[in-house]
């Protein structure tokens, strides 16, 4: 198969055509780019999970682009839904309600409940209208990868993969919308991203973080994406060291000296205030602690980076879990296999 590139807003039809025939695009969103197919179609959700290389019992979330395509898909609005619709739809957050038979069982990971976001990023949002389809789109990458921040990375996971690549430029969130379960009573976050737990109890009395964001038993069936299987890896392994600054950069450079000896490459995953500290050829900021939305917006792209570089073993930081670091950290945690050494 021969994947497209599309890089001109005025070829977007070009998409619109291929998925009304039930192909496979992958469409910039504000979060990352995404694996968008018809979301009522059978054939061509089965070619998702086959592109990436997906477990077929992981849920897939169906973008729309106006509340009129929530309609058929959900059994019922809870107050609660309604509530976060009004404040923070279009954006980088996706809700569970309890599906309508409309909904193929593959898009829901053969649950009841369906995943639905109202994205933000124009392309998307524009494509979707294009179609007068709601969208299934899983993160445009191989399974288990880092999610691709841009085409060129989606390019390199899915090239002759998929049908087309509809360039947009780079995703300013950087992480995964942050997925709230409106199905089972409290509403709870399976899900951390850039819609964090203090914006939605703005809005909301109560709202709860889903105890296995920390474990999930290898028997559940996941309920959102990224609860089960290992996600974000690079090829490299990654440790993260947690701790005193101080004790953290001086356990890391002892790492990177005794593998210097050993002629392995390591890098450092760090921010712009201790960059200047470590020991290494192989050494990447994310930004200022200061500014957690920039460290989310580089964390996927770094990840990517050292595989470029070749690098075997990755020294990350642990970051600030205020606001959006509860996304980065859930995101680097599983990156590095939950591999955390304590300085």
């Amino acid at each position: 198969m021969h994947t497209l590139m599309i890089d001109d807003q005025e070829k977007l039809y070009m998409a619109a055509d291929i998925l009304r025939a039930g192909g496979l695009v992958a469409v910039p969103t504000e979060t990352v780019y995404g694996l968008c197919a018809n979301a009522l179609d059978e054939h061509a959700v089965s070619n998702i999970y086959k592109a990436k290389g997906r477990p077929s019992d992981n849920p897939l979330i169906i973008h729309i682009a106006d509340l009129e395509m929530l309609q058929p898909l959900v059994a019922h609005i809870p107050d609660s839904a309604s509530l976060l619709i009004e404040h923070f739809w279009p954006g980088p957050l996706t809700l569970i309600f309890e599906s309508t038979s409309l909904v193929p069982l593959s898009v829901r990971g053969g649950l009841s409940t369906v995943a639905i976001r109202f994205p933000s990023h124009p392309t998307m949002q524009d494509l979707i209208r294009m179609t007068g389809l709601p969208l299934a789109a899983p993160s445009a990458n191989t399974s288990g990868k880092p999610s691709p921040t841009n085409a060129k990375r989606v390019f390199e996971d899915l090239n002759g993969k998929i049908d087309a690549i509809v360039d947009g430029g780079l995703s300013t969130v950087g992480v995964e919308s942050t997925i709230v379960d409106l199905t089972s009573g409290t509403p709870t976050i399976l899900r951390p991203g850039g819609i964090t737990q203090d914006m939605l109890l703005e809005v909301l009395d109560t709202i709860i973080m889903d105890p296995a964001l920390l474990s999930v038993d290898a028997t559940t069936k996941p309920k959102a994406p990224g609860m089960k299987y290992t996600h974000y890896a690079p090829n490299a392994e990654v440790m993260i060291y947690k701790g005193d600054d101080e004790k953290v950069v001086e356990a890391i450079n002892a790492a990177l000296l005794q593998d210097k000896a050993h002629n392995i490459y390591s890098g450092v995953l760090c921010d712009d205030e201790t960059k200047s500290l470590f020991h290494s050829d192989f050494i990447i900021s994310l930004g200022s602690r200061h500014t957690p939305c920039e460290i989310a917006m580089h964390l996927f792209e770094a990840l990517r980076t050292f595989d470029d570089l070749k690098v075997q073993k990755v020294y990350a930081l642990s970051f600030s879990t205020e606001g959006v670091g509860s996304a980065i950290m859930n995101r680097l945690e599983k990156s590095a296999g939950h591999h955390i050494i304590y300085v």
